[in-house]
């Protein structure tokens, strides 16, 4: 799992003045929240089982909530919260009101990790990502709470259109042609969204290790087909400029 490769863990004599972690390493939440100077993120992972099956004949499984953000990559619910003023589950809390129009009570027994937010391709690599902590948190729902929220993210929620363009579910299936996960991994996430989602796939036995593999190597082979269609698309826009 990704939260098993932390590097270079800070010294315990002087938290705070040596927190110098590569991406995505690892605190527990009170490590997390004695760090001053730090901002909190935290992000939401909500699923409910179902019967439901695709086309009446594959069995769906799960219902798996994401969001397209406006900056048109896939991530889970949530956002920035403060906790001088409110604890980390109140934050989150908020933001899910904001961005699906439901405030989904969350509790401590639904965290799940806490971690640096993961370095970006600019930054350096022996710092973390511009003084941010990541908290995420993974809540089971019956499957008419996951459908109220998905009708309200599309018609109560204030974020609906701006910062958040849309839910989608995540097809944890896999259809002979090599559609449903496989495709969906291989799209754009932000930060360690992908990751998380992997990990916590994983974690609470939403799919079986072998499958997930499977959709991830197909997934790697759909990158390689989207950059040659990228490569074509940027040519052919050049040859327009000429």
């Amino acid at each position: 799992m990704y939260h098993s490769m932390a590097l270079n863990f800070y010294q315990r004599g002087d938290k705070q003045a040596k927190l110098q972690m590569a991406s995505g390493g690892q605190l527990s939440r009170a490590e997390a929240l004695a760090c001053t100077g730090y901002r909190h993120a935290c992000h939401v992972m909500l699923y409910s089982d179902t019967k439901s099956q695709l086309f009446r004949r594959t069995p769906i499984r799960h219902i798996i909530l994401m969001q397209m953000r406006f900056d048109g990559l896939l991530g889970f619910p949530g956002g920035i919260v403060n906790p001088s003023k409110e604890s980390l589950e109140e934050g989150l809390s908020r933001e899910l009101l904001e961005e699906i129009g439901v405030a989904v009570p969350i509790s401590e027994d639904d965290h799940v990790e806490s971690c640096y937010a993961p370095a970006s391709p600019t930054s350096s690599s022996s710092s973390s990502s511009s003084g941010l902590i990541l908290h995420f948190y993974v809540k089971k729902m019956e499957e008419e709470q996951i459908l109220d929220i998905e009708r309200s993210a599309a018609s109560v929620a204030v974020d609906h259109g701006h910062e958040v363009l849309g839910m989608v579910r995540v097809p944890v299936y896999q259809t002979k042609s090599g559609g449903g996960l496989p495709l969906f991994l291989s799209h754009s996430f932000i930060g360690n969204a992908r990751l998380q989602l992997v990990d916590n796939l994983l974690r609470f036995g939403l799919i079986p290790a072998k499958h997930l593999l499977k959709a991830l190597r197909l997934s790697m082979e759909t990158h390689k087909h989207n950059a040659q269609d990228l490569r074509a698309a940027l040519e052919l826009t050049k040859e327009k400029l000429n």
